[in-house]
């Protein structure tokens, strides 16, 4: 009896590991909140995770990135000087996690609640939004018309139709505010300094949505069986959203495939990843990108690849702008090599891609920035200035190993 209340005492006791995440910076410029993404072993059910840099805890979190139950990434940010080499130490358990760090990121998927009147109110919350091919009009089914998504300096909302754009909200103070204004300010919260929509979509490209091709121009995902839209994460380090076109016929295609569309959003970035799966492989299928070509815009492109604008419009209906006022908003884009097929010329909506891959799976990142920011840019010479600063960024990214 004895042994066996101290094998189940030993059962109950919490499993631990340990080991060392060693960040390196090979950039001769200092990072600020450099993402540190490091694989979790799977011989335990991780719940709960600490990470220490020179006797400090670091604020981080652990994502189950294909919500099978496993954690699969540990997650974290870190200020690191030029060439410098940083060491930490992490300790996975598999007791849930108590320590309550302060958020950097958010996201909701939001149904409307009948009962409530103002817009910045409701509160029938989503993890995840699934539509069949029937469902009438989904674009006005959620809330803010799809999932929101934010850090401290940039949020956005992905339309949950054909289109898939990306719309934007710009911020006049750094801070976390979709909980508050749910996309939708009022004018209490105007008049406190909180953000607004900034950006008139339409049927244009928005911030690098995702279409397809047909040799000559974007083609929305239309032919679909399925949509859906799932909150991943969100929390200290990062917020992950994801949008699924399930059973998707592309133009030609003889058989449906899945899309999958990842979004990652880090704390204290003012770009973010965009990662897409295809369930087959998509060498044949026409795919484009690029930016909405903002009203009196400016452009830039180093032709392969990093294009950029700055411009000025309503971001509402013509019915809307009484309450709104023109935006200024500088927008750009990074497509890699591997990615990138063509550059087309700006056209009166978009400034386009065509884009491709030779497997399943491409990605390419994202950027913006408000004239309403009191920390970010006001005109196009330092955007483009910032522009060019991002790519030489993101092709020095900081370099991660594991050691046990």
């Amino acid at each position: 009896m004895i042994f066996a209340l101290s094998a189940m005492a030993m059962s109950m006791m919490a499993k631990e590991t340990t080991f060392t995440v060693v960040v390196h910076n090979p950039y001769n410029v200092q990072k600020t909140d450099a993402p540190v993404a490091v694989r979790v072993p799977k011989d335990a059910a991780w719940q709960s995770v600490r990470v220490m840099l020179n006797g400090k805890e670091i604020p981080s979190q652990l994502d189950d990135l294909d919500q099978d139950g496993w954690m699969d990434e540990l997650a974290f940010t870190t200020d690191i000087d030029k060439k410098a080499t940083q060491r930490f130490t992490v300790t996975l358990t598999d007791e849930e996690q108590t320590t309550q760090y302060t958020p950097r990121t958010f996201a909701e998927i939001v149904l409307r609640n009948p009962k409530v009147k103002a817009k910045n109110k409701h509160n029938y919350y989503l993890q995840e939004l699934s539509l069949n091919k029937d469902c009438y009009d989904p674009y006005h089914l959620p809330h803010h018309h799809g999932v929101a998504f934010e850090n401290e300096l940039i949020a956005m909302r992905i339309y949950f139709d054909e289109r898939q754009t990306i719309d934007l909200y710009g911020k006049y103070h750094k801070g976390l505010e979709l909980k508050e204004t749910q996309f939708y300010t009022d004018k209490a919260q105007k008049a406190a300094g909180y953000g607004d929509d900034i950006l008139w979509v339409g049927n244009t490209f928005g911030l690098g949505a995702l279409r397809g091709w047909d040799g000559s121009k974007p083609l929305m995902i239309s032919d679909v069986l399925n949509r859906d839209q799932r909150i991943i994460s969100y929390g200290p380090a990062r917020t992950i959203v994801e949008v699924v076109d399930r059973g998707w016929k592309p133009l030609g295609s003889k058989i449906r495939m899945n899309m999958r569309i990842r979004y990652t959003l880090w704390a204290g970035h003012r770009d973010m990843d965009v990662d897409v799966h295809f369930s087959h492989p998509a060498a044949a299928v026409g795919l484009s990108t690029g930016l909405i070509n903002v009203k009196n815009s400016v452009e830039f492109t180093d032709k392969h690849g990093l294009r950029g604008l700055w411009g000025k419009d309503w971001p509402a209906g013509a019915k809307d702008t009484i309450d709104k006022k023109q935006e200024a908003v500088g927008m750009g884009i990074y497509i890699p090599d591997s990615v990138l097929r063509r550059e087309l010329p700006a056209d009166a909506d978009n400034y386009p891609f065509v884009i491709g891959t030779n497997g399943t799976d491409l990605s390419y990142k994202l950027t913006y920035s408000s004239d309403d920011e009191t920390f970010g840019y006001h005109n196009s010479k330092d955007w483009f200035s910032f522009l060019k600063a991002w790519r030489r960024d993101i092709e020095h990214p900081v370099e991660v190993t594991v050691e046990k």
